[in-house]
């Protein structure tokens, strides 16, 4: 990475900053508006009273805020995909490697289809899945055995009882590149929590064992969490199993609250 590469991405992020404060300071006028209306809401009632204009004006600002924030963080991203080089192991996509060997996969045994309680509760309506992401059990062609990643619900056939998916993101050194599509019967699926709704994520206690979405890929590992899922921050800190340093220690890994599911039970190490 040349010096001119590092000034260009440093300038734009210093454009993220001063979007990102002037953002909080029309936050703060739109909280000062709410709290005036809230405590003499018959103000607007008035004549002359401009309130809700300005309210409006402010809320324009606000949107308009974001949507260069998206811009800016746009060119960033692409500043930084041009520079960082493609392939393992710099962009590892759903395979994992590790320095000297590649990353366990999740045991898949005959029992481990029988989900939780809660996770069967999630499938009783599988045709609402289509379009959503959701953690699949998939069998490849030669694998000593299956592996658990992320794919895209594009159908649920109702007499067979199976979902047709896509992976969306092939690991790099699938022969053939490209997405692939599966058709997996339910006991393979297991829905991920919504994004947009925190409040359906599981909590899951420190010390219990998850599957869990390795960070900077699209495959899922069983991991152990340290820290619980927090309203607040909406993320889980876990350690995954076999993800060791060179000296033997496990690396804690943040990882959203929407990319982490229950392990199913039956599940044998």
């Amino acid at each position: 990475m040349s010096s001119p590469d590092i000034a260009a991405i440093l300038e734009i992020s210093k454009d993220l900053d001063r979007l990102r404060k002037d953002q909080e300071e029309i936050l703060l006028d739109i909280n000062k508006m709410h709290k005036k209306l809230q405590s003499a809401p018959e103000v607007v009632e008035k004549p002359g009273d401009n309130s809700l204009l300005k309210l409006k004006s402010l809320y324009i600002q606000a949107k308009e805020f974001s949507e260069k924030e998206i811009t800016v963080s746009n060119q960033l991203l692409a500043q930084l995909d041009a520079l960082i080089p493609s392939g393992p192991p710099g962009h590892p996509r759903k395979r994992i490697e590790g320095n000297d060997q590649k990353k366990k996969r999740i045991k898949a045994d005959s029992d481990i289809s029988r989900l939780s309680p809660s996770m069967r509760n999630h499938l009783d309506s599988p045709a609402s899945l289509k379009g959503e992401q959701v953690a699949a059990r998939v069998t490849e062609e030669n694998a000593e055995k299956d592996e658990w990643f992320v794919v895209k619900v594009m159908h649920f056939d109702r007499e067979t009882r199976e979902f047709e998916v896509l992976d969306e993101e092939p690991g790099d050194d699938e022969e053939g590149g490209g997405q692939r599509k599966y058709k997996l019967p339910m006991s393979h699926i297991i829905p991920f929590p919504k994004r947009s709704d925190p409040t359906g994520a599981q909590d899951f206690p420190p010390g219990k064992q998850v599957l869990a979405v390795y960070p900077g890929t699209t495959a899922l590992y069983k991991a152990t969490v340290v820290q619980p899922h927090k309203r607040k921050t909406d993320d889980y800190v876990l350690e995954f199993d076999d993800d060791e340093e060179e000296d033997g220690s496990l690396p804690q890994r943040i990882v959203p609250f929407h990319r982490v599911v229950g392990l199913p039970e039956g599940h044998r190490q």
